[in-house]
């Protein structure tokens, strides 16, 4: 059975069944192994938004680092307009690199604290060979006037700019080449919820001007349903469903999202459902159960649930989902 959503849209990004596992030491001395990514396979295509959602711990920032080879994958496949990302040369992926860019979650720590603003915005075609000063200087007033700050501030430094302001800061480094995708690795969690909205509405607006794509990684379901047009869950390293956003916040059909749905607290408390409930704590990703990783929480397991790994597969045309109820 397939299992990718067909879409008339060019596929910018292909991801095969990546996987990421670290070795760290315990207490006793002993080597644990931590499965962070566990097989993860999903398309994002031109003009895209694709949210990536789950609890902390599921792996969603070690996925964003592991499609850009920010850390190295244990194993799988990364296609970026048909180039293998894995296994290309440094020389080759540096060429690359300046079409794919990543948004911190922290604006602050991702700049660096002794540079300037404008030498912090420089650096970008630094790396990729534009040498002209003024050139330099015209593009840098130029980014910032887009992100909605103001050619004078190139002069200063982090520390003297609002945790909003910074982030500005991070999206403007992040087109600075013109990209075709930007991972946001949860890029308004750190935040106020006042300025959150005016960072989303500059990143919709970049994706129109500019025809950017998104792997937009969040916990915020509210933020994700409307900016993302299709989300994919995560739990544990492995994505559970995967489809558009209206069906999986009108039909959610893997337990897990169900439950996570219902937790986002409505304005109307008549809105706020009592559904599904997760119980305990997110599995130890030292010790991945043998069945489906979301078994030992999940209120509506049977038994063949214990044993056997549910595949993501097609259950229509726009939706998939890895569970056995839903076959």
């Amino acid at each position: 059975m397939k299992t990718q959503i067909e879409s008339p849209h060019p596929v910018l990004l292909e991801v095969k069944n990546l996987k990421k596992h670290f070795q760290v030491r315990v207490p006793n001395h002993e080597t644990q192994t931590v499965h962070a990514l566990n097989g993860i396979s999903f398309l994002l295509h031109e003009g895209e938004t694709l949210g990536l959602v789950g609890e902390s711990g599921c792996g969603k920032s070690t996925a964003a680092r592991a499609i850009l080879r920010l850390v190295e994958p244990t194993s799988g496949e990364v296609f970026y307009r048909n180039h293998n990302l894995i296994t290309l040369k440094q020389n080759k992926l540096r060429s690359l690199r300046k079409e794919m860019q990543i948004i911190f979650q922290d604006p602050l720590a991702s700049l660096n604290p002794r540079k300037l603003i404008k030498k912090i915005l420089e650096e970008p075609f630094d790396i990729h060979g534009f040498s002209k000063s003024k050139e330099k200087e015209d593009r840098v007033s130029s980014l910032l006037k887009r992100v909605g700050l103001t050619p004078d501030q190139a002069e200063k430094y982090p520390h003297e700019f609002s945790g909003g302001q910074l982030q500005r800061i991070g999206i403007a480094r992040a087109i600075a080449l013109n990209p075709s995708l930007i991972i946001a690795d949860e890029p308004v969690s750190a935040l106020d919820v006042s300025i959150r909205a005016q960072i989303i509405n500059l990143l919709l607006d970049l994706k129109e001007s500019m025809r950017i794509s998104y792997l937009f990684i969040s916990h915020d379901m509210t933020i994700v349903r409307h900016f993302c047009d299709r989300v994919a869950v995560m739990y544990l390293g492995k994505i559970v469903e995967i489809a558009d956003s209206a069906s999986l916040f009108s039909n959610p059909r893997h337990p897990y999202s169900e439950a996570l749905l219902d937790a986002i607290l409505s304005i109307d408390p008549k809105e706020n459902k009592q559904g599904l409930k997760i119980k305990g704590e997110l599995p130890s990703p030292t010790d991945i159960p043998q069945g489906c990783a979301f078994y030992s929480r999940c209120p509506v397991r049977e038994k063949r649930c214990e044993q056997s790994v549910p595949q993501l597969k097609n259950v229509n045309s726009e939706h998939q989902v890895a569970c056995f109820l839903c076959e």
